[in-house]
């Protein structure tokens, strides 16, 4: 643990999950917190890497759940926790005899449960992933061309989950402070998808956004507002969306006294962007990074995972480290009183469980 961080004396307890649980206590170990993973013994994970990041800066304890024993265990570790990750099926923890009412002992306990579709409704206890999750919520539809584009998993998994679940439980943290009591933290990533997506559901309420793709300001449909492919087929995005900005797109890229429609003539951004199109064609992205990187015309080249770590500003604010010999993103955000940096890896060898509770001690 490190001292100067904020989270420093969080006790944290994560039961193994994929995809936005680990990420969340990720976050939380990232900011000092003392966080520990229960797993089963001999556990393989479902994708094989030589480092999983999302498990970094915190350690493990194995425990198999469906032993007695082992539940015991658990439930004392539970119960001298500030926090409690996890991210099974509604009615999981409750037959394991570790559900938010078995822990009489520890009221203050923040209880943070990650679902795809919360612990009520009617999909409820269905099956799904990030995929389908951010599908009922409107945002997928509205990202993509011809067809809707998945934007990996970071809108639902993480965006929509585990940033939700952190905020959430640290809310609940602070009411606890107060009340002494704790409180569960219902985390659906179907929630926390179509919350993000507030802006656009009020622009869509005004009546200034089309339920069509590729037909508004942000969504690609603006020919000042999108992406360009190079004479080297890299790509610049371009996101000059304020008039002055706009101007110095076009001063910057040689077309500031061509005879252009108007920046918000609608009808006219069709031979906008033909004309942009043809422009960047004429340069390579670096070329044409070099000239529009820095200044106003609010340009970047769409740089590669390999790449992305070098970009000298990502440089310059340490935005990735290298740990156990794997470039990853360095904590955010960064703080003016607390040293972030993460350091610790992932831990390959489970934890003496005593020594946890030793640690814990009430």
């Amino acid at each position: 643990m490190n001292a100067d961080k904020p989270l420093t004396g969080l006790k944290v307890v994560e039961i193994q999950g994929l995809g936005p649980t680990p990420f969340a206590a990720m976050w939380l170990a990232d900011m000092g917190a003392d966080v520990v993973r229960i797993q089963r013994p001999n556990l393989k994970a479902l994708i094989p890497q030589k480092v999983d990041v999302l498990n970094r800066g915190r350690g493990f304890v194995e425990l198999d759940l469906k032993s007695e024993a082992d539940r015991a265990t658990a439930h004392d570790l539970i119960s001298r926790a500030d926090m409690l990750i996890e991210g099974m099926r509604p009615g999981v923890m409750e037959r394991l005899g570790l559900g938010p009412e078995d822990f009489p002992a520890n009221p203050a306990l923040v209880y943070g449960r990650m679902t795809g579709w919360g612990q009520s409704g009617p999909l409820a206890h269905a099956a799904g992933h990030d995929i389908n999750y951010i599908a009922i919520s409107g945002a997928l539809h509205a990202i993509g061309g011809d067809h809707p584009v998945p934007p990996l998993n970071l809108l639902g998994d993480f965006g929509g989950g585990g940033m939700y679940l952190v905020a959430g439980m640290l809310a609940a943290l602070h009411a606890a402070k107060t009340t002494g009591r704790g409180q569960v933290v219902d985390a659906a990533i179907t929630d926390g998808t179509a919350h993000l997506m507030a802006m656009i559901y009020s622009l869509y309420g005004s009546g200034i956004w089309a339920d069509q793709r590729e037909a508004n300001l942000l969504d690609g449909g603006a020919p000042f507002y999108t992406v360009y492919e190079c004479a080297c087929g890299g790509h610049m995005t371009v996101g000059a969306l304020e008039a002055k900005f706009y101007a110095e797109f076009l001063e910057r890229i040689g077309l500031a006294d061509a005879n252009l429609p108007a920046q918000h003539d609608v009808e006219g951004w069709p031979q906008l962007r033909a004309a942009f199109a043809k422009r960047f064609k004429e340069k390579t992205r670096d070329a044409w990074a070099e000239m529009l990187e820095g200044t106003d015309a609010c340009c970047a080249p769409i740089l590669s995972l390999a790449e992305a770590p070098a970009h000298p500003h990502n440089a310059a604010r340490g935005s990735f480290a290298t740990i156990d010999g794997v470039a990853q993103p360095s904590p955010a955000p960064q703080m003016s009183k607390s040293v972030l940096p993460a350091k610790a890896g992932e831990e390959k060898a489970p934890q003496n469980v005593s020594d946890v509770l030793s640690r814990w001690a009430r």
